[in-house]
């Protein structure tokens, strides 16, 4: 599937991303893949039983239906989708990298930036291949894109 009707699905599904099965939320996209210890892709069908509306899969052994998403990567898909989520806007990106103190920093400037502007800050400290990603998707149609509101991001 290509990114541009992945994002239509995306959107009909209220922007709404899921990468962990006990953390699904009724109609979103799941997101799965093979890490260190686990393979995704066998939660798939869990994820639909517990309410996701499709499953972006990176196994082609798996039987599927119409609900599941069959890609060649699915972190990099997810990647991918955030890179064309974020040429729909037109806000500033604060970025704050180091050796140490980032996730302090931001929740800093978070805390005094939100008193006046209406922005997103990254959750916690995901700031890796797949947290990038997921910060930038939170962005929202709600978000004015005025350059009065920015996404705060970790490095």
């Amino acid at each position: 599937m290509d990114i541009v009707s992945l994002y239509e699905k995306f959107k009909k599904c209220q922007q709404k991303i899921s990468t962990d099965t006990r953390l699904i939320e009724s109609g979103s996209i799941f997101f799965a893949w093979k890490g260190e210890h686990q393979d995704g892709n066998e939660f798939a069908y869990e994820a639909l039983e517990k309410g996701a509306k499709y499953v972006v899969v990176d196994n082609h052994d798996i039987k599927y239906d119409a609900r599941f998403i069959y890609v060649k990567n699915s972190q990099k898909t997810l990647q991918d989708l955030a890179r064309h989520h974020r040429k729909q806007f037109s806000i500033p990106i604060i970025a704050i990298a180091g050796s140490n103190g980032k996730t302090t920093t931001k929740e800093l400037i978070y805390r005094v930036l939100s008193t006046q502007k209406n922005i997103i800050a990254s959750l916690g400290s995901l700031n890796n291949h797949v947290g990038v990603p997921l910060s930038i998707l939170r962005i929202t149609n709600h978000t004015d894109s005025s350059h009065t509101n920015c996404l705060l991001r970790i490095y």
